[in-house]
């Protein structure tokens, strides 16, 4: 279970160096950012509006959006990405990849992240890292620092299905009354469907 820190926390030098605990071996950490100071209440919660950032070999990569067809990835003095507000490291795990294959990596993911293509809850700085994550660690992103994304994503969803239901339901309506029942006995078994499956 998540449990948030009092105060924005980051790893000692002294930390990071003891932290891979074996030879050949580099931590990867996600840095974690405040895109805005609501997030001192809403991090309670479990929720918040983040920005991250992947760091290994001393080395931190992000994403962000700009309006031209070309990366949108880009490498920032760890800690300190211009614009955010630096709220935490986070050790999620090791690499055996080498500094130069790190970078080569990340060139090569570069050209998948392009600035034009950004969106705030499809395809952000966080599903950036969650990716290189996965990659270099094996492991996900912790989730709470997606999860105001995966929440508007999965309510946007619901707004597009009942929609489209309704709509379904209003063109029965009008060509019968009998089709509208069908229709009507079909919704609420599949909202049942859906709803077991959810729980």
């Amino acid at each position: 279970m998540w449990v948030p820190t009092l105060s924005a926390s980051s790893c000692s030098s002294e930390e990071r160096e003891e932290s891979s605990g074996e030879p050949g071996l580099t931590p990867v950490y996600l840095n974690v950012y405040d895109l805005t100071p609501v997030n001192n209440y809403l991090y309670w919660f479990g929720i918040g509006i983040f920005h991250s950032g992947i760091e290994a070999h001393d080395l931190e990569y992000c994403y962000g959006a700009h309006e031209y067809p070309t990366s949108g990835v880009y490498e920032v003095e760890p800690k300190n990405c211009p614009g955010f507000i630096f709220r935490r490291s986070v050790l999620l795990g090791t690499t055996s990849m080498s500094r130069s294959d790190f970078r080569s990596y990340m060139e090569k993911l570069s050209r998948k992240y392009h600035g034009d293509t950004y969106h705030l809850i499809a395809k952000n700085c966080n599903h950036f890292t969650e990716e290189v994550c996965s990659q270099l660690t094996g492991k996900p992103i912790p989730g709470w620092i997606n999860r105001l994304a995966r929440v508007r994503s999965v309510i946007v969803f619901c707004q597009k299905a009942f929609s489209l239901q309704l709509l379904v339901l209003l063109q029965n309506a009008l060509s019968s009354p009998m089709r509208m029942n069908q229709t009507l006995r079909h919704l609420l078994c599949q909202m049942k469907k859906d709803q077991s499956t959810i729980l």
